[in-house]
């Protein structure tokens, strides 16, 4: 009659540098289908989001939990591949975020170059 699937959202740490993850793992415990670690959050208030994300994967890998990661609070792309590197199932990013993976100022100079060549070349 009722879904067992639920989620776990908002897991800021009142240890953020331990070992574990209280709540993460005890809403794996629980059978919740996932959890979402807030990491640009965590960043905003000095510690490093991205470590909670770790910590989660470690435990979850160690006792075979099968709740997911959704990481939140993306603040640049930075985050996006950390959290890829982690094992993170999911993250949750901002459009402006994604604009921001794909221009890169080396890109851009790249480019620029390029197309100024290529105009001296078509002038001859």
């Amino acid at each position: 009659m009722f879904n067992n699937r639920f989620g776990k959202t908002f897991c800021p740490e009142r240890s953020i540098s331990s070992a574990i993850s209280p709540n993460a793992s005890l809403a794996a415990k629980a059978g919740a289908r996932y959890v979402s670690p807030f990491v640009g959050r965590l960043d905003d208030i000095s510690h490093v989001g991205m470590d909670l994300v770790d910590q989660i994967v470690a435990i979850y890998d160690t006792y075979g939990f099968e709740t997911e990661i959704i990481v939140a609070s993306i603040r640049h792309p930075l985050h996006i591949v950390e959290a890829a590197q982690a094992g993170a199932d999911i993250a949750t990013v901002p459009f402006a975020t994604l604009e921001r993976m794909i221009k890169h100022p080396l890109t851009d100079i790249g480019m620029e170059r390029f197309l100024s060549d290529w105009k001296k070349v078509q002038k001859r």
